[in-house]
C-alpha cells in the first residue's frame, strides 16, 4: 500500500476527491447542482486515468485487480446517471460513495505497473466476458444500496419522482442479472476452448456460480412472494453483493486460492 506519484495516480486522487465531496453535497436539493457537477468531474478523472492507463500497457486495462477497481471506478457514474432517468432509480449520493470505495484499491493498494497481457488472456472473449462481469458487478452493488435501506425498515426515497427502495433493488438486480449471466456464459466457453472443458471447479468460477444461484433463488423468492417478505428479498440482493465481493477480491488473493486457473488476476 501507497501512494501513487504518477499522472494515472493524481487523476485517481482527483476522482476520489470529486466522489466524496459530490456524495456529501448531492445529500441537499439546494446543492445538488454542484453535486451533480463534482460527480461528473469525479468521472471524467476516472476515465481520464483509465485512458492513459490503457495507452501505457496498450491492451485492454481489465488484466489485474488495479485495472478492475480503475474500471469500476470509472462505470459507476454513467450507470448511476442512465439509472435514474431510464429506470426512476435514485441514489447519486451513495453512488459516489460506490465510487470512491471501488477507487481505494486502485489508488492506495494495487500497483500499476504495466503488465504483459499473459497467453490465456490473449483470446476475442476476454473482453465481452470481463466486461459483463465488470457492468453487472456494478450495478448489483448499486441495487444493494436500497436493497440494505429496505432490511433497515427503509421504503423509499422523499423524491416522488423515484420509485421505492425494494422496486428500485428489484429494477436493477433485473437488469444486471442478464450481464452476471452473460459473463458466466462467456467464461464457460473460454474454459472450453482454452482448457478443454466447459466447467473446471475452479474456485472463481464456483464462486461466480454461487453469486448466480443466489440472485436466481432471489428472483424465484420474489416470484413465489412478491414484495410481502420484501426484507427476505434485500436479504438475497445484500448476499449476493458479498459473494461477489468474494469472487473478485478473496478468490483472488487468498494464498489457498493460488494455484487456481484465475491466479493472474491477482
Amino acid at each position: 500500500m501507497g501512494l501513487k506519484y504518477s499522472l494515472v495516480g493524481m487523476l485517481i486522487y482527483a476522482a476520489m476527491l470529486c466522489y466524496l465531496v459530490a456524495a456529501m453535497v448531492l445529500q441537499s436539493r439546494r446543492s445538488r447542482p454542484a453535486g451533480k457537477a463534482l460527480y461528473g468531474l469525479g468521472f471524467l478523472a476516472a476515465a481520464a486515468a483509465l485512458g492513459i492507463h490503457w495507452k501505457e500497457v496498450e491492451h485492454v486495462p481489465l488484466q489485474n485487480l488495479f485495472e478492475v477497481f480503475l474500471c469500476l471506478g470509472m462505470l459507476i457514474y454513467p450507470i448511476s446517471v442512465a439509472c435514474r432517468r431510464f429506470l426512476k432509480v435514485g441514489g447519486e449520493s451513495a453512488d459516489a460513495v460506490i465510487g470512491f470505495i471501488v477507487l481505494f484499491p486502485a489508488g492506495l493498494v494495487f500497483s500499476e505497473e504495466p503488465q504483459r497481457l499473459p497467453p490465456a488472456l490473449q483470446s476475442f472473449l476476454f473482453v465481452p466476458h470481463v466486461s459483463a462481469y465488470m457492468l453487472s458487478y456494478v450495478i448489483m452493488a448499486k441495487a444493494a444500496v436500497p436493497a440494505m435501506a429496505r432490511l433497515l425498515g427503509r421504503e423509499g426515497p422523499a423524491d416522488p419522482d423515484l420509485v421505492p427502495n425494494e422496486v428500485a433493488a428489484y429494477r436493477m438486480t433485473r437488469l444486471g442479472f442478464p450481464l452476471l449471466t452473460l459473463g458466466l456464459i462467456l467464461g464457460a466457453w473460454w474454459g472450453k476452448l482454452a482448457w478443454g472443458d466447459y466447467w473446471n471447479w475452479d474456485p472463481k468460477e464456483l464462486w461466480s456460480l454461487v453469486s448466480w444461484l443466489i440472485f436466481l433463488g432471489y428472483f424465484h423468492f420474489r416470484n413465489m412472494f412478491g414484495t410481502r417478505f420484501a426484507k427476505g428479498n434485500a436479504a438475497f440482493i445484500v448476499s449476493g453483493l458479498v459473494a461477489i465481493v468474494i469472487t473478485l477480491l478473496w478468490v483472488n488473493l487468498a494464498r489457498m486460492f493460488a494455484g487456481g486457473l484465475h491466479s493472474y488476476a491477482g
